[in-house]
């Protein structure tokens, strides 16, 4: 209901956008250069309108000042302009729109309310006339937080292990977490998981999207919903349905929510870093609902299709894409970034679908103004930026092609190391850069080895326990027929599809998850491990659940593969112990200091150095790596020489068990086992000259125990 008032609207100020609270009233400021009227529309608890026009427009601002509203004030805008699809104008003053700048919500999205500017029943070309009020409200925060003396950690991407984790999934079943705090922020913070990710060693957690999101309507239909979150609605406020507040009635607390998880998790010494998807919003295609930037300036905000407005680019397989190549909508997406670092104090950013970003016209351009922009801005540029470089339009696969500064999910290590545990033959030339920090991807632009992301499994596929017990996909809960989620996994189930009693196809599975762990946490690069794999957390073979919000995605702490777990923690250790399995420089291959001893040295199953011909053998299955330690082969950021043990590490993908000849390399008279991913208790110190068996599919690490000191 809509109430007469006498609030007075002073002109206030352009800029900044949003809303914000000065200690005596609340000054609003909306971007749109297309419309003709913006009516501020404010909101009491039981629902009645105030409709107050903003009559200053600067620079396309339309903007005021409304004096004693406070932090909890409800707002909305009606933005009036022409409603012409086919010109790709698209407004309507019925339908209450949301502020792309509210740092909070009233609540989640409600369909039944209405939220479509079009006649539903018709196509979007015949206007909606009915009063339309379903998106959520902007809700008045108040900045003000304890952050206890709370400071960026800084961790060097080289020293970095980083941790994929949802926060409603990792929380939802965990024993020790209080039942009102599960699948919260709150929970995510809570004593029981801080204690377990900081025993387990990792560095940073990179929380799928906690930007507020949108459930659509067709899995709402089907009794699904959007779990993993990439349908953003806000960019600046968290997500209410991971809010213990929000539960219990403050939806505004979700944002100090946030932030105490944020101080929980820096004073645990772990990172936080956000899934971001500034690629396209939840409104969808030209038939979607409107419910912000489609009703305040569609041209602005969205890639029209140029001889037909009506539509929309589609990059990202959702209906629409975000219109980079337009200042404003550059701005919005930096003023979030910068609103997360410096308000909720995270540490860096994980692109969704970055290519999109990358796209000037058509074309995916390196230099294009989104990543000048980052590259200048003296608070973003500091931080972690990560790249998925890649998306579904024609050449938005970019791997290795995006700019210094940046990080990128190298999806040919997944692929590679799938492919060659999996048992291809043939691939070791490929299998030597993957190991040592992907050098044909990202050392001829500056970058270095931790520019690789390394992961063999992230929440878009199998999980690991899945990726060695499945062929084949097992989507049927999608309600999609099964036809949803990739079909090329590389994935091998050893033997028999699904779960099984054969004892040795489970002995064959465990080592299997070892060898993915194994060869990820000693690859050069940063890696990152999806949630739950470092215990064996199973999907049932659905490597699509991204609509799953159940026992399918969430982790069950019930049924720990405590001995996986316990080895994964052994190599998170062994790595962080090791400088020379987390360099900051890529190998030279090059004789050190006056030895005979190289950074690098790779050999085979005979104890001989690799040949040509060898890397090129089409069934070559095996694969030794030397790496060069006791200060020869790296310095730390203050050029101190860096003092570490020989390690070799050798694999083995062969169905059958290979004696391997241990080398004298730099002079070691005898080899430690530090690591067997057959045998948990393995020990053993073998000489050089002397052979050990690596069984059938498996990976072993040494240490130099003795070194000729006339070498």
């Amino acid at each position: 209901m809509q109430v007469q008032t006498k609030m007075y609207v002073q002109p206030g100020q352009p800029f900044p956008l949003g809303a914000h609270w000065d200690g005596e009233g609340i000054n609003f400021a909306l971007y749109s250069e297309n419309a003709t009227k913006v009516e501020l529309c404010l909101f009491d608890d039981e629902g009645n309108e105030t409709r107050l026009a903003l009559r200053e427009h600067t620079a396309f601002v339309w903007h005021g000042y409304v004096a004693d509203l406070k932090p909890g004030q409800k707002y909305g805008y009606r933005v009036h302009g022409p409603y012409e699809p086919e010109r790709g104008l698209r407004f309507n003053p019925n339908v209450v729109l949301l502020d792309p700048y509210a740092r909070a919500l009233s609540g989640v999205e409600n369909f039944q309310g209405g939220v479509f500017a079009y006649e539903m029943g018709k196509d979007d070309l015949s206007m909606n006339t009915e009063d339309a009020r379903g998106v959520p409200l902007g809700v008045v925060t108040d900045p003000s937080f304890d952050w206890q003396g709370d400071r960026p950690l800084n961790i060097p991407f080289h020293q970095s292990v980083i941790y994929e984790a949802h926060v409603r999934g990792l929380t939802m079943t965990h024993p020790d977490v209080p039942e009102e705090l599960r699948g919260t922020y709150a929970g995510m913070a809570s004593a029981p998981v801080l204690s377990y990710l900081r025993d387990l060693g990792i560095t940073a957690v990179e929380l799928m999207p906690v930007h507020a999101h949108l459930d659509d309507p067709f899995l709402l239909d089907k009794g699904l919903t959007n779990y993993w979150g990439y349908s953003t609605l806000s960019y600046f406020a968290p997500e209410l349905r991971y809010s213990a507040a929000y539960r219990a009635g403050d939806p505004v607390g979700a944002v100090q929510e946030f932030k105490e998880m944020v101080r929980a998790l820096h004073r645990a010494g772990i990172e936080v870093i956000l899934d971001v998807v500034y690629n396209h919003t939840a409104e969808g295609n030209h038939m979607g609902p409107t419910l912000s930037f489609k009703g305040i300036d569609n041209p602005t905000y969205y890639r029209l299709v140029g001889d037909s407005p009506r539509f929309y680019f589609d990059y990202t397989g959702t209906g629409n894409s975000l219109n980079v190549r337009h200042p404003q909508t550059l701005q919005l997406i930096m003023d979030s970034l910068r609103y997360w670092v410096t308000e909720m104090h995270v540490d860096g950013f994980r692109f969704d679908l970055a290519s999109t970003l990358a796209r000037g016209l058509h074309e995916v351009d390196q230099l294009s103004s989104f990543f000048t922009i980052i590259h200048q801005d003296p608070i973003l540029s500091t931080v972690k930026l990560i790249a998925e470089p890649w998306d579904v339009g024609e050449g938005g696969y970019q791997v290795g092609n995006f700019p210094v500064r940046w990080a990128e999910w190298n999806g040919l290590y997944r692929d590679d190391m799938r492919a060659f545990w999996k048992g291809d033959g043939g691939i070791a030339d490929v299998l030597g850069y993957r190991l040592t920090g992907s050098s044909d991807l990202y050392q001829n632009d500056g970058r270095k080895p931790y520019a690789s992301i390394n992961f063999v499994t992230a929440h878009d596929g199998f999980t690991l326990r899945d990726s060695v017990s499945y062929n084949d996909k097992h989507n049927e809960a999608n309600q999609e027929g099964n036809q949803d989620g990739h079909s090329d996994n590389r994935s091998w189930n050893c033997g028999v599809e699904g779960p099984t009693d054969d004892p040795e196809i489970n002995r064959l599975r465990a080592r299997q998850q070892r060898n993915f762990l194994a060869t990820l946490l000693l690859s050069q690069g940063t890696p990152m491990i999806l949630g739950g794999d470092e215990f064996g957390r199973t999907q049932g073979g659905n490597n699509n659940a991204y609509c799953q919000d159940n026992e399918i995605s969430w982790y069950d702490w019930t049924s720990i593969d405590h001995d996986l777990l316990a080895f994964t923690k052994r190599l998170i250790e062994l790595r962080k112990t090791h400088p020379s399995l987390h360099r900051r420089k890529f190998f030279s291959g090059r004789p050190i200091r006056g030895t005979d001893v190289r950074d690098i040295m790779w050999v085979r199953h005979d104890g001989a150095e690799m040949t040509d011909e060898d890397w090129q053998n089409p069934v070559t299955q095996s694969l030794g790596m030397f790496l060069a330690g006791n200060g020869l082969f790296d310095t730390d950021e203050h050029g101190h020489p860096l003092s570490d043990d020989h390690l070799l590490l050798l694999l083995s993908a062969s169905h059958e068990d290979l004696a391997f000849t241990l080398p004298d390399f730099g002079g070691c008279e005898a080899w430690e086992l530090l690591l067997d991913t057959n045998d948990d208790a393995a020990n053993e110190t073998i000489g050089a000259g002397m052979e050990t068996t690596l069984v059938a599919r498996s990976l072993k690490l040494f240490r130099c125990a003795r070194i000729n000191d006339e070498t």
